[in-house]
């Protein structure tokens, strides 16, 4: 796998045993023991300017209306020691086990410690960020005034769905609070984005880096006084040309002896580690389930096809297998358009998503899908790689992607939640070059199909 940071520790299973064997009453030391540590690093940062709260009741709810039996191998959360106003919106969300993502890294984050998480797609990783930021926050209120454009969390993730994908979550996991979420994409009106900065404190900023770093130029926001990072899908961000402006946000926040930083991605690359190990304060590096790249629960076929054969194939395919939710990925946007064009001539209920799309318009397609308006969606890498929609059945790759981390990617839109999904796979003439590392990739041979003439 590379080099490993000297200050990484390494914990590759599936199952944190740890996290397992944590009660309520050992997480609450473990809490107890990040607020008075006077070498804990966190805590450090925050006491001179905080206090303390202790999470009061919220009325009509308490804790033991959420029901959850224990179970082995199974990590609760009850046994996180979480304040009432996230553990009822969990209730709310209908979670019961965390997964292991969030089993493996929430002991470690809530207790102050900076994190590293390898997990692929659709496993829960934002939830695991999402829980530990908001109970941090509640955790540790500021007191006194505060300024406006000065955020206590913020969350940088590569592409704008993928942002607004995770201020959805933030909300929906702090609906019992009173933390105030924001995002900032590009696309979307810069003047109404200032206009709510300046109007309301923000406790969670959630980002792409382009935009972020706008605003920071034009002193609309100020890092100066960030207590929690996180760095979401940071493959992604080195891959499209981001890692600049992230070291320019970085270098405005407080240094990272003073912060928690909590990054997160699907691979893990040398590049990456050495961003990690600059990035973050002895973090705990954290991989789930290593030996199996893609998920488990995506059934993958690939077929071999002409090029000129894939249209017909892919039409065949929808109306043989009645599908009703699916994701057609391409390389390029032109392909997409066409392809979509063809799709709707065909009667197929379909929508285009790609960066050739206004942003507001991409924000309506996604909740048209998302509602089950639009049956088929046809997106490029950049533009799909935010979607997190858990009734998608099956996903296409009308193009095989030309990097191979993002065929994990692609594949992550389905099989979510614990559910199962399709990932079918059209290998012509001109991607098949891409077989031999997407091999390598997933760790056994690929076998291609000469594709059946009906599906079932």
């Amino acid at each position: 796998m590379g080099i490993k940071p000297t200050n990484f520790v390494q914990t590759t299973a599936k199952v944190s045993q740890h996290a397992h064997d944590l009660t309520a009453d050992k997480m609450a030391k473990m809490r107890h023991q990040k607020l008075s540590s006077n070498t804990t690093r966190i805590t450090k940062n925050k006491l001179p300017s905080k206090s303390v709260t202790k999470k009061k009741p919220i009325p009509d709810w308490h804790p033991s209306d959420f029901v959850v039996p224990v179970a082995t191998g199974k990590t609760r959360f009850h046994d996180l020691d979480l304040p009432d106003q996230v553990m009822q919106a969990i209730t709310a969300l209908g979670f019961q086990y965390c997964s292991p993502i969030q089993a493996m890294t929430l002991p470690q984050s809530l207790a102050g410690q900076d994190i590293t998480g390898k997990a692929q797609t659709g496993t829960g990783k934002t939830a695991a960020f999402l829980i530990s930021l908001i109970t941090d926050l509640i955790d540790y209120p500021v007191l006194g005034s505060r300024q406006y454009g000065f955020p206590r969390a913020l969350i940088l993730a590569p592409t704008r769905e993928l942002v607004m994908q995770i201020a959805v979550d933030a909300i929906a996991l702090s609906r019992f609070t009173n933390l105030q979420v924001q995002h900032l994409v590009g696309g979307m009106d810069y003047v109404q984005q200032q206009r709510q900065l300046c109007a309301t404190q923000v406790d969670i900023l959630v980002a792409t880096p382009g935009r972020l770093l706008d605003f920071c130029h034009h002193n609309t926001v100020n890092l100066s006084k960030l207590e929690l990072l996180v760095l979401d899908e940071a493959d992604r961000m080195l891959s499209m040309g981001f890692i600049p402006d992230v070291r320019a946000i970085i270098r405005q926040t407080p240094s990272k002896a003073e912060r928690q930083t909590l990054l997160f991605s699907a691979t893990f690359s040398e590049p990456i580690l050495h961003l990690a190990q600059q990035w973050t304060h002895e973090a705990m590096h954290i991989e789930v389930a290593p030996e199996c790249v893609a998920t488990t629960t995506v059934a993958q076929k690939f077929y071999s096809v002409a090029s000129h054969e894939k249209y017909p194939l892919l039409l065949n395919c929808l109306q043989q297998l009645h599908v009703k939710r699916a994701i057609v990925f391409t390389n390029r946007r032109y392909i997409a358009r066409m392809l979509q064009e063809r799709l709707q001539q065909d009667n197929i209920n379909s929508a285009l998503l790609s960066g050739e799309i206004a942003q507001p318009q991409r924000v309506k397609t996604l909740t048209r899908f998302r509602d089950g308006k639009i049956a088929i969606l046809v997106a490029t890498d950049v533009a799909g790689r935010g979607i997190h929609v858990d009734e998608v059945s099956h996903v296409f790759n009308y193009d095989l992607p030309e990097i191979a981390e993002d065929y994990v990617h692609r594949i992550g839109r389905t099989g979510r939640a614990n559910k199962t999904g399709t990932s079918i796979s059209f290998a012509s003439e001109d991607d098949a070059f891409v077989l031999p590392e997407l091999e390598a990739l997933l760790g056994h041979t690929i076998s291609c199909k000469p594709a059946p003439l009906t599906w079932t």
